[in-house]
């Protein structure tokens, strides 16, 4: 099977842009990042996060907005799609989202991958004043949203009644250059809202989890397709990993040293959260993604703002036994 692969751009939601101190290049560290993989046909897309508080803990320190610089590194770049893992519903109204989203999809020339999800990080959805609505309520409004926003790019006068959202014949011109809409990824795994979310509206899924949670997942998103008559093979089925890739001999205990230092982690803490391998051993795991229906990898690489290296090792290394 081919597999896809796309690479995360540094934004400093994980603390990736720290050692920099002056904010504009610590923005010209993100973009070279994504100008160096729009230079490598081995990466398909580049991606960026939505959120506005550092992880694994809030601190002042930089956090670029998701989609400024989405449509930035639109301009930046000339290849590679562009994407978000995944974009809040919360954060913006979801007839806003979709004009915005059509905006970005010219910009790109229909480079666009426009990911959404119903969010998570109380943290940062309170201190901006959004609240943090409950479970059940984040999930019905994510359900209303994603019908709003498929609405808004194939429908000349939408209307929309809902609970949580209402729209009335809002003008979305141009409506994007992709039909029938802008790619649409459908990010989390829950199994009653989001993958049938996924099976009706989505061009793609973004789901983790180990091996056996993949396979189980996407069984779920099978028999919801087969309910709806949708292709399922027509959906792309990603899933993001975080790769520290060694050379031979490397000892792993010195190569995540800057890592752990960073988070304050343990060796132990850093290899249960990050895959760190020789090319053989990281393709191993990719492999077993894929035996289980996973094809698109979208990877995280610690410390790529200063060193582009094992992005390029990946490519040659890795990304090579999967084309």
């Amino acid at each position: 099977m081919t597999v896809q692969f796309g690479v995360f751009v540094p934004q400093g939601w994980r603390m990736d842009l720290v050692e920099i101190d002056d904010p504009v290049e610590k923005y010209e560290a993100m973009t070279n990042v994504a100008k160096a993989a729009d230079g490598l046909s081995a990466y398909d897309s580049i991606w960026v996060y939505d959120h506005f508080h550092t992880v694994p803990t809030p601190t002042k320190e930089t956090v670029f907005e998701c989609w400024t610089i989405t449509a930035a590194l639109a301009r930046d770049t000339q290849r590679v799609k562009v994407g978000q893992m995944v974009s809040c519903n919360g954060y913006r109204n979801p007839a806003l989202f979709a004009k915005m989203a059509s905006t970005v999809d010219v910009m790109s020339h229909g480079r666009l991958l426009c990911g959404i999800g119903a969010g998570w990080y109380e943290h940062e959805w309170r201190a901006y004043g959004y609240g943090f609505p409950e479970t059940r309520d984040r999930m019905r409004a994510f359900r209303e949203a994603c019908e709003i926003m498929v609405k808004m790019w194939t429908e000349d006068n939408p209307t929309f009644e809902g609970e949580y959202y209402h729209i009335h014949e809002p003008i979305n011109e141009p409506k994007g250059v992709q039909m029938p809409y802008p790619s649409f990824w459908i990010g989390g795994g829950g199994e009653q809202v989001t993958l049938k979310l996924v099976a009706t509206y989505g061009n793609a899924c973004n789901v983790g989890g180990d091996p056996d949670t993949l396979r189980h997942k996407f069984t779920v998103l099978r028999d919801h397709c087969e309910k709806l008559g949708r292709n399922y093979d027509d959906i792309i089925r990603s899933s993001n990993m975080n790769v520290i890739l060694l050379n031979e001999g490397e000892d792993p205990v010195a190569a995540t040293e800057k890592i752990c230092a960073l988070y304050n982690w343990s060796f132990e803490d850093v290899t249960r959260l990050v895959t760190v391998g020789t090319a053989d051993q990281i393709a191993e795991r990719i492999q077993s993604m894929v035996d289980v229906g996973v094809n698109y990898v979208i990877v995280y690489f610690p410390r790529i703002a200063y060193d582009h290296e094992p992005m390029h090792r990946f490519a040659e290394q890795v990304v090579s036994r999967f084309s």
